[in-house]
């Protein structure tokens, strides 16, 4: 498929809604970014050169809303790129998700009398603001019972609408972001606004995370706001104090991005076994052995039964965990298409789901790249002590991305969901 450089005429975000085009550009894409993976990860450089091939690719213009002349493709595609882009450099796959999940933040915080088809001006959602406009987001929402806080504040300017001032750090994108997407209180209490600012705004600084573990080309760091102004026009929702006055679809918001992250984590294991797969065959490849039919070669990689028991083990572990990840993908994707008629018990259902494939998933990202850096050590090229090959990349993006989530706070609320039926805090981390 010749990329949309390469079509006369044709933009990212002039292609039309083609189930069968998006696949094919995303692997066209994780097939490019595998090939330098290690030497990007080694440099850890500012990702300009991957959101470049993103944009390119028109991956950040992918995920919008169905409505009339709407372009692109819907939920369930979004976080199928998000985990192949993943197994192939996950540092990309993180700021991908990123901007996935706050792109909806208008649909999500606007209210049910915003518009969804609204088609002029600053009155368009922000999915399609995004896509027309070509940016790629960073920022992030939290909740109004957050324990981090928010950090940011509001105060009403002479001129109308508000100027923003504070410091927070964000995990992804913030270095190379088109438009930044934060929550800020106004006297830095009460109600939380989402609010959309450019980062070329002469008060917005931004300081680059300090060299980080793993997703080290992530883009993470933090801003500083002095006196930015904020346009009631970018002003995308409001999300209430008042933990109970806030909708069950709002509430959506921190699960989107919860499990887009679940499949770069999906995605990082996928793509160390499969990494793993290659250089095991490669190095029992040999000459058949007697009796054996066929042209020459082995017909597997190898016969030693441990090492088979091992990839067995792993295999059936990243299988588990993409059955339980689609199963809250697509329930997810059914909340997403109920928007504001979505009830308590539904999110709550949704939120269990999610819990369960985060849990999961996390732990099989951990323990598949851990093994596999055992795997492949000593094999041929492929020292794990001295990198090898690179595989100690796909440990530390693993550890990295799942750290700041406790497993035994997600199984205490799924326990008790399960035994009594309790909901979580509708809180909001992004």
């Amino acid at each position: 498929m010749p990329r949309a450089a390469e079509r006369p005429g044709a933009s990212p975000v002039d292609r039309p809604a083609d189930d069968a085009l998006w696949p094919r550009v995303t692997r066209e894409l994780a097939d490019d970014l595998a090939v330098d993976a290690l030497t990007r990860d080694r440099a850890g450089k500012a990702p300009f050169d991957e959101v470049a091939r993103l944009q390119e690719a028109g991956l950040p213009a992918l995920l919008t809303a169905p409505g009339p002349n709407r372009r692109g493709a819907e939920w369930q595609a979004a976080c199928a790129v998000v985990r192949e882009i993943s197994a192939s450099d996950s540092s990309v796959g993180e700021l991908l998700a990123h901007h996935y999940a706050l792109s909806w933040s208008s649909r999500f915080f606007g209210g049910p009398g915003r518009d969804p088809g609204a088609l002029l001006g600053d009155d368009h959602p922000l999915d399609v603001r995004t896509t027309e406009g070509r940016w790629l987001l960073a920022g992030g929402v939290e909740g109004p019972h957050s324990e981090a806080g928010t950090g940011l504040t509001l105060t009403p300017a002479d001129s109308g609408g508000w100027l923003l001032d504070g410091t927070r750090a964000f995990a992804s994108a913030v270095t190379v972001a088109d438009r930044l997407v934060v929550g800020a209180r106004p006297g830095g209490s009460g109600d939380l606004f989402v609010v959309l600012v450019d980062p070329a705004e002469p008060g917005v600084f931004t300081e680059p995370g300090a060299e980080r573990v793993g997703q080290r080309l992530a883009g993470a760091g933090s801003v500083t706001f002095d006196r930015v102004p904020v346009r009631p026009a970018d002003v995308l929702g409001v999300l209430p104090h008042d933990e109970h006055a806030v909708a069950p679809f709002s509430t959506l918001a921190p699960l989107a991005l919860r499990l887009l992250l679940v499949h770069v984590g999906l995605g990082i294991a996928e793509g160390a076994l499969a990494e793993a797969r290659d250089i095991s065959r490669a190095d029992h490849a040999g000459p058949a052995p007697a009796g054996a039919a066929g042209d020459g070669t082995a017909p597997g990689a190898g016969d030693d039964p441990y090492l088979l028991l091992a990839y067995g083990e792993l295999a059936t572990a990243a299988h588990a965990a993409a059955a339980v990840v689609e199963r809250a993908t697509d329930a997810l994707a059914h909340g997403l298409l109920a928007a504001w008629s979505l009830g308590v018990e539904e999110r709550a259902d949704i939120a269990v789901l999610v819990a369960a494939a985060e849990t999961v998933t996390g732990r099989a990202a951990v323990h598949i790249t851990t093994r596999i850096l055992e795997l492949v050590d000593g094999t041929a090229g492929a020292d794990a002590r001295s990198g090898g090959p690179g595989f100690d990349r796909f440990w530390r993006n693993a550890r990295a991305l799942t750290a700041p989530t406790q497993a035994a706070h997600r199984l205490r609320d799924i326990g008790d969901h399960y035994l009594n039926g309790t909901h979580a805090r509708l809180t909001l981390l992004a």
